[in-house]
């Protein structure tokens, strides 16, 4: 297994990075909230999680161990896998996500694209007490310019390449833009397109 991976970043996308790590570029898809944090970066270090299938190998990377920890609590869920984990954790930071499981938010796991009212329930099910240890508890957490096409044709290949249909997010995309008057940055763009309209 990969624990993580430090390099020179070569291509920074809002849903995957390439890094250069002599001379081999590795292609590890992170969330929109490592992708903010890592944007402006020339180098990095991301600890990873090495997801191997019959039919694909995809890394994920994450800022810090905390984040990749509670990735993999999220995959350990029936019906979650890595790339309905990663909307999950590009929808709402991991923090947020944790309060929302410990106090019983079905509504705000619910929120997330992808996530039925089943899967929620579940999600709370399986690792609300497994947080609890952790010591986190059900604090409050507030889940609370012009654009150019460019920003637009970013989020939106973000967005279809999260599994979103194509038809989708560009009425998500649209409806946010209005909403904002293009006065958004490409994070914010991306994370309110994944929450329900």
């Amino acid at each position: 297994m990969i624990a993580f991976i430090k390099g020179r970043l070569v291509h920074k996308e809002a849903t995957h990075v390439v890094i250069d790590v002599g001379g081999v570029g590795y292609h590890i898809f992170v969330s929109l909230y490592t992708y903010s944090q890592i944007k402006d970066r020339e180098d990095c270090l991301l600890y990873t999680y090495f997801h191997v299938k019959e039919d694909t190998q995809a890394l994920y990377g994450f800022l810090n161990e905390a984040d990749k920890q509670f990735f993999m609590d999220l995959i350990s869920v029936s019906g979650i896998g890595p790339n309905t984990a990663l909307v999950m954790q590009s929808s709402l930071t991991t923090n947020e996500l944790k309060a929302a499981i410990v106090s019983e938010d079905v509504t705000t796991i619910q929120g997330i694209k992808g996530i039925g009212a089943k899967t929620a329930q579940r999600v709370i099910l399986e690792l609300k007490d497994k947080i609890k240890k952790q010591g986190i508890s059900a604090e409050t957490v507030d889940f609370s310019g012009k654009i150019d096409n460019n920003m637009r044709e970013e989020a939106l290949s973000a967005l279809v390449m999260l599994g979103i249909s194509k038809a989708a997010a560009q009425k998500s995309i649209d409806a946010v833009l209005r909403r904002s008057e293009n006065n958004i940055t490409l994070e914010e763009l991306i994370k309110r397109a994944l929450q329900p309209s």
